[in-house]
């Protein structure tokens, strides 16, 4: 979830709010290898009904324009040099971003897109789009696999506060 979130950040979540668009959720990700799921960390972009459509980094829920302000540093970041300087620990995120026509992309690469969230799930994606595993890849999650809600970071201490 960077930059909104960075590793070893602890976070206090709720499980009784309703869940909404541009949420940051706790969920459940079950992979082939493994009946244990793994918890990751994703910011809801779709409700279970929504069509959701990526045009050139521009997000379309329902037909409206929906600003994401929270990914403004790294497509700007993704504009002056495609992340390299971002993405210098990693040679693989470098080539991911080197090769990405948008910030925002398909599972595929496609910088154009369009999902319809099936009922009843949601779809959830990183702030770290390029790099991110997410509903581009493993599909919509199900309300039963979404823990709670993030609400507030309390460590490390210098970044307490509201996510």
């Amino acid at each position: 979830m960077d930059p909104t979130l960075a590793d070893r950040e602890r976070l206090m979540i709720t499980t009784l709010s309703t869940i909404k668009r541009q949420d940051i959720v706790i969920a459940k990700e079950y992979d082939s290898t493994s009946d244990k799921p793994k918890k990751i960390v994703k910011r809801v972009i779709g409700l279970p009904g929504d069509t959701i459509t990526y045009h050139n980094d521009v997000l379309t829920v329902n037909g409206k324009v929906v600003k994401e302000p929270y990914l403004a540093d790294y497509q700007a970041q993704f504009k002056k040099d495609k992340l390299q300087s971002t993405y210098q620990y990693d040679a693989f995120f470098q080539r991911l971003a080197r090769q990405s026509t948008a910030f925002t992309t398909s599972a595929t690469g496609e910088a154009n897109f369009t999902v319809k969230v099936p009922e009843g799930q949601y779809y959830l994606m990183g702030d770290d789009r390029i790099v991110s595993q997410d509903s581009r890849r493993v599909g919509a999650f199900p309300k039963k696999d979404i823990i709670g809600e993030a609400k507030v970071r309390f460590w490390p201490l210098n970044r307490i506060g509201g996510v």
